[in-house]
């Protein structure tokens, strides 16, 4: 019956069939009142945009290009200056650009003055609480369901310090986050896992450490590191800080 009512319409000129010849004529849209195509070279996000990263001050932007130009950085500063952020998101930005192959975070699991006892679950769950920064930076950069892809690839990997030892970490961008509470024995393992291809950024702030007094091993392995001409240590000032303005009026009293 259909057949026969095409073939009616084509013989009154109602039914044109030249219109279907074309191929380009046979694509409809998927999304009408859109522009969006499959056949767009970047498809669409799951994420509408994607925030610009600038620096906000000279030391941020020292940090910034120093991360550009080195292999190794330290970026030392207080509380609010962007170091675990700028550092992810060059990370983010080195992994989508092919630079490395993969991205690698790793901190301490310290307590903040008071122990939450054992947590339940396999090893990325139990640093999951310590991670957590590292994963809000993420998330920032990336849509959470790219983030959880890529963790699920292991493009995005989560190395806890205390297996570190051994390791030679090629083509990868390598994140040491809150390292003012490692020891100079672990600062020492974990700069020596540096390898070909490869950026690894230390953050930390020497003067909020967790351990007992003069563990921490920060500022003496950056006051060694710095007479390196291929190693890049920045110290960020109260002037750097991005946070509330209060941040740095409490740091000059406390």
């Amino acid at each position: 019956m259909g057949k026969r009512n095409v073939k009616r319409r084509q013989r009154a000129g109602e039914f044109n069939t030249a219109h279907y010849q074309a191929e380009e004529d046979k694509v409809r849209a998927l999304f009408p009142g859109t522009s969006w195509s499959p056949d767009e070279k970047e498809p669409m996000r799951d994420q509408r945009f994607i925030k610009n990263v600038k620096p906000r001050s000279d030391g941020q932007a020292a940090l910034m290009k120093a991360i550009d130009e080195h292999n190794m950085v330290m970026a030392l500063g207080p509380a609010g200056t962007g170091k675990t952020y700028l550092a992810v998101a060059k990370g983010v930005e080195a992994l989508e650009s092919g630079s490395v192959s993969r991205i690698v975070l790793s901190r301490p699991a310290v307590e903040a003055g008071e122990s939450i006892g054992f947590l339940p679950g396999a090893m990325e769950e139990k640093l999951a609480p310590y991670l957590r920064p590292l994963y809000d930076a993420l998330a920032d950069r990336l849509s959470p369901k790219k983030l959880k892809l890529l963790m699920a690839e292991g493009l995005i990997e989560i190395a806890p310090i205390g297996y570190m030892r051994g390791r030679t970490l090629n083509n990868a961008f390598v994140v040491v986050d809150e390292a003012q509470n490692c020891t100079y024995t672990q600062l020492k393992m974990l700069l020596t896992r540096l390898g070909w291809n490869s950026t690894m950024v230390v953050t930390g702030d020497p003067a909020q450490s967790d351990l007992l007094p003069e563990m921490s091993g920060l500022a003496q392995i950056a006051e060694k590191v710095e007479a390196l001409d291929d190693i890049a240590v920045c110290r960020l000032e109260a002037k750097d800080i991005v946070r509330h303005p209060l941040v740095a009026s409490m740091l000059t009293v406390l």
